[in-house]
């Protein structure tokens, strides 16, 4: 089997170093050239690693081979570890396809299925991926709130069980494990309630790193108290499109006869990095490269 040459990292040393040192690994969604670029820039200036998380919508929106090609660009010109990460990827067919270009990192989410048709899905990832020196992440537990397409309903989430989790992981062998301890995607409309009590039980009981789904509208304190107890990656969304895209939209607006996107486009980055470099540093990740 022929693998593709390339400057991307997988997630599994990523993590394992964060966990022990005390951060966490940011994991960026980005959509285009310039989420990528306000991203890669952010962390390379803070000197941190970073992952780049990409969903089926995204890489149908801008083409695996286009998305793959600007992140390994980016790998490229800066020298920090750099990962390009399936996010929520559910069809194996998809999966090959992105580990044939490159991408190092994946995550299967088999989270809607029956817990044995989990671990049956993502144990098959799991075997795929090795051939491909690659990382996978699973999840056991379901979060609320909507992430492309899929939407969960609150009431049909559920929380992760520590005891389920230690078989999940042995009979998988994935590298991290997403959890539900009551963070949910996109925002919130009322304060989210953390079991973090949960989250410490199952950080007691596994060896593998913890990933943090949801995070946008968490609080610091409350990102890192999770980072304490074993998340050693947190994903962030929301909170990146919603400076961007307001930043665009006022320009727009302040502007009516602008139709440069090299102009338009530049104060949405400005918008989304300084976010960036927020988050970053929520994750005590600056300077860890």
């Amino acid at each position: 089997m022929y693998i593709k040459e390339s400057k991307l990292v997988n997630t599994k040393e990523m993590l394992i170093n964060a966990r022990n040192g005390g951060y966490a690994v940011p994991a960026f969604n980005i959509h285009n050239l310039e989420t990528i670029q306000v991203v890669t820039e952010a962390a390379a200036e803070l000197r941190s690693p970073v992952i780049l998380a990409a969903t089926p919508g995204t890489f149908n929106y801008a083409g695996r081979d286009y998305i793959q090609s600007i992140v390994e660009t980016a790998a490229s010109r800066y020298s920090i570890p750099i990962a390009l990460h399936l996010d929520h990827h559910e069809k194996v067919g998809d999966i090959y396809r992105s580990l044939e270009l490159g991408v190092k990192s994946v995550m299967i989410d088999g989270s809607h299925q029956p817990f044995a048709k989990n671990i049956q899905i993502t144990k098959e990832i799991v075997d795929i991926a090795k051939q491909f020196n690659a990382s996978v992440e699973g999840e056991l537990g379901r979060l609320g709130g909507q992430e492309d397409d899929l939407v969960v309903n609150i009431e049909d989430s559920y929380f992760t069980d520590p005891d389920a989790a230690v078989v999940f992981v042995k009979e998988t062998g994935i590298d991290s494990l997403a959890v539900a301890i009551g963070t949910a995607h996109g925002l919130y409309n009322s304060k989210p309630k953390l079991d973090f009590d949960r989250l410490a039980n199952i950080q007691k009981e596994l060896d593998v790193p913890l990933v943090l789904h949801g995070a946008s509208g968490i609080s610091v304190e409350e990102v890192r108290k999770c980072i304490a107890l074993g998340c050693s990656k947190v994903n962030i969304a929301t909170e990146l499109k919603i400076p961007f895209s307001e930043a665009l939209r006022n320009f727009l607006v302040k502007h009516s006869n602008e139709s440069d996107p090299r102009k338009y486009m530049a104060p949405a980055k400005a918008a989304m990095k300084q976010i960036a470099i927020e988050k970053i540093k929520m994750c005590l990740s600056d300077g860890k490269a």
